[in-house]
């Protein structure tokens, strides 16, 4: 399956254990995983200024990233109507990724009532997982 990781999942995955790091675990383990060209510049960013984690650290985990997962850049945002312009660059870089799976924490995302993309949160992925669905 292939499956893309929100940057918000992607922060909690690399500086927490807990739901999200089995996520990022259980997705390198068994399944494809896709990331966006802009949740890349976004996850290093949140890394250094919100995470105070030290630059070349967060540089390093955007390159262990791009050498695990398939990186897509799309040209344009999504034509979803999503309050944050930059959620509209995640979904693109889903859809232009064919991923079957759209891991997210952000509720515009998961709130949206489109049917052209699977979003569910971390945790429903994990049960998802769990019972043999995905």
């Amino acid at each position: 399956m292939r499956v893309m990781l929100d940057t918000n999942v992607l922060i909690s995955a690399f500086t927490r254990r807990g739901v999200c790091a089995e996520v990022l675990e259980a997705v390198l383990g068994r399944h494809d995983l896709v990331v966006g060209s802009t949740v890349l510049v976004e996850l290093e960013r949140v890394l250094i200024k919100k995470m105070e984690v030290p630059a070349q650290r967060a540089r390093e985990t955007v390159t262990f990233l791009v050498n695990q997962a398939e990186v897509v850049q799309p040209i344009r945002p999504a034509a979803w109507p999503l309050r944050d312009p930059d959620d509209r660059w995640v979904v693109a870089a889903a859809l232009n990724g064919n991923v079957d799976m759209l891991v997210s924490g952000d509720g515009d995302i998961l709130d949206d009532p489109q049917t052209e993309l699977d979003t569910v949160a971390p945790a429903k992925f994990l049960d998802l997982l769990r019972g043999g669905q995905a």
